[in-house]
């Protein structure tokens, strides 16, 4: 409102001849200076838009943390969210475990109960990034803004089950690619169905990019296993992937930096949607609760999570059983809805307050991070704990993967979404869902 109250003013008093030389130049200068602190304030919350990383990352800039007692602390965390209802089903499936012992009730309970960990973990680690520099924060995202995949992914490598590790992380991926971003678009452009949703194009070229190399990363140990052509029999695909996996993270290290420091510009939103989102998202920058408070609620959160996710991988083989359902679906399909829950419910929420680009930096941006950081992250754990977790996610979940980033390559190449190609999306998920439900693992002795 400064912005027209200003120049107004100097013409009413130019036209009274009431404002001299000197007092014309400082009105001019304090425009100038609240025009320059203007723009510091859209690059912040350009910054904090930007990409894969989290909504919260506001940079340097001076942050207020509140003081809350012990009972404000939990009634924030806990209380505040409605999901949170969905808490006691973790202790219930311990409970259900020690007096029944029914593998697929203990499964689903576990499931169920981790869904509300997963989003809070979420928030959290959100909470915590106000805390920190960008780079630092990126890291965060990167760490526990996947948090509950990589868990339940190591309590699996611990049990050698490798293609659960790796079915678990190829179903989060796609459903991240396909299900969280296609609800998005079909959301948002319901609401909006006047007009098609524009979102940065050049963010969502090297974000697909980004997703070819980690297909490629994943391709070629499977392709070296089935044309029968490595020069050491059952070693040459391990190491292919280990060393792959290295250059993986290399990547996803350059690409954060590149982001945060050398093109942090380039990777903000459209410049009218951040003119239009200006105040709400100067509504979000003070954190609830205080850095130390943020650190013990994810130490909390985390290691109850290991709890449930322990007795989560234990139950999937009896559910398997009992429910007559492929191993593959379960992990595919059903583990991933967990990890995702908050992914799904922030991506749509931003689409439909027509902020296309944060919803893509959650879908496409978490689907960036499981692929080039969790996915060789796994095997760099599993080479440490002597297990043989490689990169060769077998023909049919590779031809999956590849087939699904060309789809959603070509669905953002336009720079635009409406709710035809949110359907679209999602029809495409139904039929991977489809597909795993009828596709039984050749390698079931190596779970």
């Amino acid at each position: 409102m400064s912005h027209c109250k200003v120049p107004a003013l100097i013409e009413a008093q130019l036209e009274m001849g009431s404002v001299n030389e000197l007092e014309h130049k400082s009105l001019f200068r304090r425009e100038e200076e609240e025009e320059e602190d203007a723009t510091q304030q859209t690059k912040a919350a350009s910054l904090m838009e930007q990409g894969s990383l989290s909504p919260s990352f506001h940079g340097h800039t001076t942050t207020k943390s509140p003081k809350n007692s012990v009972v404000k602390s939990i009634k924030i965390v806990i209380l505040s969210n409605k999901l949170n209802l969905l808490l006691p089903f973790g202790p219930l499936a311990i409970l259900v475990h020690y007096m029944i012992d029914s593998k697929g009730w203990v499964f689903l309970l576990s499931l169920i109960g981790i869904t509300p960990l997963a989003e809070r973990l979420g928030y959290a680690t959100e909470q915590l990034a106000f805390y920190t520099g960008p780079t630092v924060g990126g890291l965060l995202n990167a760490t526990f803004g996947n948090v509950t995949e990589l868990i339940i992914s190591i309590f699996a490598l611990k049990n050698g089950m490798i293609r659960v590790v790796q079915q678990t992380l190829l179903g989060s991926i796609l459903s991240n690619m396909l299900l969280v971003l296609g609800c998005a678009f079909f959301c948002g452009g319901l609401v909006f169905h006047q007009k098609d949703q524009v979102f940065d194009k050049g963010i969502a070229v090297v974000n697909s990019g980004l997703l070819l190399m980690a297909v490629m990363g994943i391709l070629f140990p499977a392709v070296l296993y089935y044309t029968h052509s490595e020069v050491h029999t059952g070693s040459s695909e391990l190491a292919l992937s280990r060393f792959s996996s290295c250059i993986m993270l290399i990547a996803y290290a350059a690409y954060l930096f590149f982001q945060l420091k050398s093109q942090s510009s380039s990777y903000s939103p459209l410049e009218e949607e951040t003119n239009q989102n200006e105040e709400t998202s100067a509504e979000d920058e003070d954190p609830e609760i205080s850095k130390w408070e943020a650190i013990i609620w994810l130490s909390i959160l985390t290691a109850w999570v290991s709890l449930l996710s322990g007795y989560l991988v234990d139950a999937i083989e009896g559910a398997s059983v009992s429910w007559n359902i492929p191993i593959a679906f379960i992990s595919v399909i059903l583990l991933p809805i967990v990890g995702n829950a908050a992914e799904h419910a922030g991506a749509i929420m931003f689409a439909m307050k027509d902020k296309l680009d944060l919803s893509l930096g959650v879908a496409i941006g978490s689907s960036i991070q499981i692929s080039m950081f969790v996915v060789p992250f796994c095997v760099v754990i599993g080479w440490m704990m002597g297990e043989q977790m490689d990169l060769n996610f077998q023909l049919f979940e590779t031809a999956m993967l590849f087939i699904t980033v060309i789809v959603v390559a070509f669905f953002l190449q336009e720079g635009t979404s409406n709710y035809f190609k949110g359907l679209m999306l999602i029809l495409c998920y139904l039929i991977v869902a489809a597909s795993f439900f009828v596709h039984e693992d050749p390698h079931q002795d190596g779970i």
